[in-house]
C-alpha cells in the first residue's frame, strides 16, 4: 500500500476520512433530537460539543498512555514537529478559527435559506474552494480527471439533497453558506500543510487546539444565547450530547486531520461528501423517511465520484512515492 510522507498509508488516510464523514452525517439527527428535547440553541450546542469533545480527547489519550505503561516495553515517543513555534501556533489557531466559523456560519445558513440549499451550497462549494486554495497555497494540481470527478460528486450531492423537496434560495443564507464553505476549505488546506510539513503535525495536537480555540470563540455567543438549557428532558439531552461529543467529535476529528494530512486537499474535501450520504441513510433507516429515486440516484453518482478520486489518489501515490505538495496532475 502506498505510504505518504506523513508515515500513514494513503489507503488508511482515505478510510479515516470516510469514517469521519460517515460519523459527521449522524450529527444532524442527534442535534435535531437535542433541539426537540430542550430549548438549547445551536451556538450553545456547538460550544458544548467542543468543550466535551476536548475533555474526552484528553481522557482517551490518558487511557492509552496508561495502557502502554502497563504493556511490555515502552513505545518510542513520536518525533516532535520541526519548524518555528510561532508558525505552528498560528497554524493551530487558524485551523480552530476556520472550524468554529464553518460550524457557526452553517448553523446560521440553515434557518436563513433552508437545510437543502444551505447543505448544497456549503458542501458543494467546499471542494471548489479547496481546489483553488490548494493550487495557490500547496501547488496541488487537480487535473482534468480530478475535475470531472469533483463535478460528478457535486452533481450527485445536488440530486441527493434536492431529492427530498425544494428549498427556497435567499441571498443572505447563500452568503453564510459560502462563508461556511470557505472556512471549511481553509481547515482542509491548513490540515494538509500542517501534516505534510517537516515531520508532520500530530492529529491529536491539531484537534485539541481546534477544539480549544472553537470553545473560546463560541463562549460569549453561547452565553448570550443561553449556554445551559432550562427546559426539556435533561437526561436525554446529556445522553445525546455525550454521543455527539464522543463519536462525531472526539473520534471523528482526529481521523479527519490524520486523513487530510496524507491525501490531496481536493480529494479529502470530496471524500467528506460521504457525510450527506450517511445522513440520508440514517434518515431512511432510523427516522422513517421515504427513500426516493432522486435520493438513490444522487447517492450513486456522488459515491462514484468519491470512488474515482480515491482510486486516483492511491494510484498517484503508488506511482510517485510519498505525497508532496507539488505533484503531477491526475
Amino acid at each position: 500500500m502506498p505510504t505518504s510522507s506523513y508515515g500513514l498509508p494513503v489507503g488508511h488516510g482515505l478510510l479515516f476520512l470516510a469514517v469521519a464523514g460517515a460519523t459527521w452525517g449522524t450529527t444532524g439527527a442527534a442535534v435535531d433530537l437535542v433541539y426537540s428535547a430542550s430549548d438549547a440553541g445551536p451556538l450553545a450546542v456547538s460550544f458544548w460539543r467542543y468543550v466535551s469533545g476536548l475533555v474526552l480527547l484528553f481522557a482517551g489519550r490518558a487511557a492509552v498512555r496508561a495502557l502502554r505503561r502497563r504493556g511490555p516495553g515502552t513505545a518510542a515517543p513520536a518525533p516532535r514537529p520541526s519548524g518555528l513555534p510561532r508558525r505552528r501556533v498560528a497554524s493551530r489557531v487558524a485551523t480552530g478559527l476556520c472550524l468554529a466559523v464553518f460550524q457557526t456560519a452553517y448553523f446560521a445558513a440553515v434557518p436563513a435559506t433552508g437545510v437543502a440549499v444551505a447543505t448544497i451550497v456549503t458542501l458543494g462549494a467546499s471542494p471548489v474552494f479547496v481546489a483553488l486554495s490548494a493550487r495557490l497555497a500547496l501547488r496541488e494540481r487537480l487535473g482534468r480527471g480530478g475535475a470531472l470527478a469533483v463535478a460528478a460528486a457535486l452533481a450527485g450531492l445536488t440530486v441527493l439533497v434536492l431529492g427530498g423537496g425544494e428549498g427556497a434560495v435567499r441571498a443572505d443564507g447563500v452568503v453564510l453558506a459560502l462563508w461556511a464553505a470557505a472556512s471549511f476549505a481553509g481547515s482542509v488546506v491548513l490540515a494538509r500543510r500542517a501534516g505534510s510539513a517537516g515531520g508532520g503535525e500530530s492529529s491529536f495536537t491539531l484537534t485539541a487546539w481546534s477544539f480549544a480555540v472553537g470553545a473560546v470563540v463560541l463562549l460569549p455567543f453561547a452565553l448570550a444565547e443561553g449556554a445551559v438549557p432550562h427546559s426539556g428532558d435533561l437526561l436525554r439531552v446529556v445522553g445525546l450530547m455525550g454521543y455527539v461529543a464522543a463519536v462525531p467529535t472526539a473520534l471523528a476529528y482526529p481521523l479527519y486531520f490524520a486523513g487530510a494530512a496524507v491525501v490531496r486537499a481536493a480529494t479529502a474535501s470530496v471524500v467528506m461528501l460521504i457525510e450527506p450520504v450517511s445522513a440520508a441513510v440514517l434518515a431512511v433507516g432510523l427516522l422513517g423517511e421515504r427513500l426516493t429515486a432522486p435520493m438513490l440516484l444522487g447517492t450513486l453518482v456522488l459515491l462514484t465520484g468519491v470512488v474515482f478520486l480515491t482510486r486516483a489518489e492511491t494510484t498517484r501515490s503508488r506511482a510517485t512515492g510519498p505525497a508532496s505538495p507539488a505533484g503531477p496532475e491526475w
